[in-house]
């Protein structure tokens, strides 16, 4: 879809305006050839949302187009062309896709238009647009501004087990949340870092063009290293207080830099990033890595009432801790941003235990956070009755259940 055809479609909302609330919503969200979805406009207020339904039909396909309100890939890390809708015995999927929202912030009325842009030229790729109130932007960082999205799947269920990459990036989008110029700074060291390597996979030691990218990895390097300082510090406060029955955890930044930053000034921390990439070319040309840099850090998290890491605790227990940091950096952001983030919480109530359920569900509410959350078996919420919008998702349609059965 083009971007005329985005900015038509969120100009085509008429969700409620009206005085600033006191919290972020999404009041209509419409969709255009997203993953199963051909068009759909969906309405909602600004409590929280519960879909139910099978396995299948699109609960998970909704958070989705949610998340792509926040800069990045999206919950699924999903390539651009993955996401649009294939029918079902077609030979090839939609050309474009495109996600539209209408939400309430302090601020005011906003609306967020984005997908995908089809490749212009055979050698071209697809892109990302993105128009905040009909206005085209430079960039998806811009969206880091004015929305804060955290979100929680089975797939990372396996965070405190899998390799650091894996809790970069989760760290990453909490960052975000506090830090709107963190997913730039993330961006921009990304690509010098790609440009680097494979300089010098080709064997190219142009040392111009080589300290250009080192100075850019130092300079975006450092900033992101200190804002994952900075949220870590925060972050660990909070977490350490623990969230109703939800367990306490401590939270530290685990890597070489980050060792840098706490003893040393940014500007010097930089001066020696630049320092080693430029000592360590030949060793990270034959290695086929870069041996320094935040990339290389990792978070390291502890479960405080077992007092042990959080990698040697059960299934359950790391799933209680994973909830936990994600409702305690909720509270955070809200103190910080003066509301609290979008929370997307996919199969979320499968695996807690009844106490645990109601203490997620208590702190949603006292959040006043609007929480996007899915499952197969209405009874789990049952407690929300009354309290949030239940919606019942069935071959592609989409129905309101009032209360959960």
């Amino acid at each position: 879809m083009t971007a005329q055809a985005i900015g038509a479609l969120v100009h085509s909302s008429d969700a409620v305006t009206g005085r600033a609330p006191a919290v972020l919503a999404v009041r209509q969200l419409r969709l255009t050839e997203f993953r199963n979805y051909r068009q759909l406009r969906l309405d909602c207020d600004a409590s929280p949302v519960v879909l139910v339904g099978a396995n299948g039909t699109g609960k998970t396909n909704l958070l989705e187009a949610l998340s792509f309100l926040a800069p990045g890939r999206g919950l699924r890390r999903a390539r651009l062309d993955e996401v649009c809708r294939r029918p079902v015995g077609a030979r090839e999927a939609a050309m474009s896709w495109a996600v539209a929202a209408a939400l309430d912030t302090p601020d005011g009325p906003l609306t967020i238009g984005t997908g995908m842009e089809p490749a212009k030229g055979e050698a071209g790729l697809p892109r990302r647009v993105v128009r905040i109130d009909g206005r085209p932007t430079q960039s998806q960082t811009v969206l880091g501004r004015h929305v804060a999205i955290v979100w929680l799947t089975p797939q990372l269920d396996r965070l405190f087990l899998d390799g650091p990459g894996e809790r970069r990036r989760f760290l990453d989008r909490l960052v975000t949340a506090l830090h709107p110029e963190h997913a730039g700074d993330v961006a921009a060291y990304d690509h010098a870092l790609r440009q680097r390597a494979r300089l010098l996979a080709e064997g190219n030691r142009d040392p111009h063009w080589l300290t250009a990218l080192e100075d850019t990895m130092a300079r975006h390097g450092v900033a992101l290293a200190a804002q994952r300082a900075d949220t870590v510090h925060r972050l660990d406060a909070a977490a350490r207080m623990g969230v109703g029955s939800f367990p306490r955890a401590g939270l530290a930044m685990a890597g070489e830099i980050d060792g840098w930053l706490a003893s040393m000034a940014a500007i010097d921390a930089e001066d020696r990033l630049r320092a080693e990439l430029a000592a360590g070319r030949a060793a990270d040309a034959e290695a086929g890595t870069t041996f320094f840099g935040p990339h290389r850090s990792d978070l390291a998290v502890r479960h405080l009432d077992l007092d042990l890491p959080a990698a040697d605790g059960s299934t359950g227990q790391q799933k209680a801790l994973l909830v936990s940091i994600a409702l305690a950096h909720a509270r955070l952001v809200a103190l910080s941003r003066g509301r609290p983030p979008l929370l997307l919480l996919d199969e979320i109530a499968a695996h807690l235990d009844a106490e645990r359920r109601a203490a997620l569900f208590d702190e949603v509410m006292a959040l006043g956070a609007q929480c996007w959350m899915t499952g197969t078996d209405a009874h789990l919420f049952k407690p929300l009755a009354g309290r949030a919008q239940v919606l019942r998702v069935a071959d592609r349609s989409i129905a309101a259940d009032y209360p959960p059965v």
